[in-house]
């Protein structure tokens, strides 16, 4: 705990990058930054350890911040080279709870001078976000501005697909396990696609390795995937070279 204090200053904190690919096109539309420490005596730190450390000691901000300021300055180089790729940025609720959240992220928006749509806020299903009504007013305010609204995991926590639908998400992305196999019948998750769907929601596959997978994830009718079949987390300058080819 006391070493993550000023690793955001310190430079140990970065961003990696996972593309997304349209599961039509097999051409990526998107990423998702990912944060990572690199502790200078332990190494890297995973984020299911440093994340949960941050929320508790109030070092979430720090790093939430670093996050979307590095998701909207690379959304926005993209943009200026014409190439329209969404940037998702994992927020917990610890940050929606705060009041400032919103004038931070319009902030980072207009220094970067981005348009708000090429930016996506990933929100975990993992928590009952849905009966937080001061996570919901934080996402409406949030969807005003443009910005798109994910809820990841899902299959894997504590809301039914119908009462995710009350919250204003843009994107539904499904649980690795659902992906694989590992759990519900392929026909119930079927059913869950074409309700979000209806709803006017993308759907996004997780944790595609493998080719099976990705069949799955166009069986199903998701619209994009993301996964190691396609690329690990990865660096900035890694990202563009696989744009050059996609």
């Amino acid at each position: 705990m006391s070493d993550l204090h000023g690793a955001v200053t310190r430079g140990e904190i970065v961003a990696l990058f996972q593309p997304q690919i349209d599961v039509h096109t097999r051409q990526i539309v998107a990423v998702e930054a990912l944060a990572r420490w690199n502790h200078p005596e332990l190494g890297s730190v995973p984020p299911d350890i440093f994340i949960p450390i941050a929320e508790e000691h109030d070092l979430i901000n720090e790093i939430g911040d670093f996050m979307i300021d590095e998701g909207c300055r690379l959304a926005a180089e993209w943009q200026a080279l014409g190439r329209s790729i969404d940037v998702a940025v994992n927020v917990s609720a610890a940050q929606l709870l705060d009041l400032e959240f919103l004038d931070r992220v319009q902030a980072n928006l207009q220094r970067h001078s981005l348009s708000p749509e090429c930016i996506i806020v990933e929100v975990t299903e993992s928590l009952p976000i849905a009966d937080v009504p001061e996570v919901n007013e934080r996402l409406i305010e949030l969807r005003a501005l443009g910005l798109g609204i994910s809820v990841d995991d899902f299959g894997t926590g504590h809301s039914s697909l119908d009462r995710l639908l009350v919250l204003p998400a843009t994107e539904l992305k499904i649980d690795q396990s659902l992906i694989r196999g590992l759990h519900t019948a392929p026909a119930v998750l079927r059913d869950a696609v074409r309700t979000a769907h209806d709803f006017g929601l993308r759907v996004v596959a997780e944790g595609v390795e493998t080719e099976e997978h990705f069949e799955r994830c166009i069986e199903l009718g998701c619209d994009r995937a993301q996964g190691f079949l396609f690329s690990r987390p990865t660096t900035e300058a890694e990202i563009a070279q696989l744009l050059t080819v996609s």
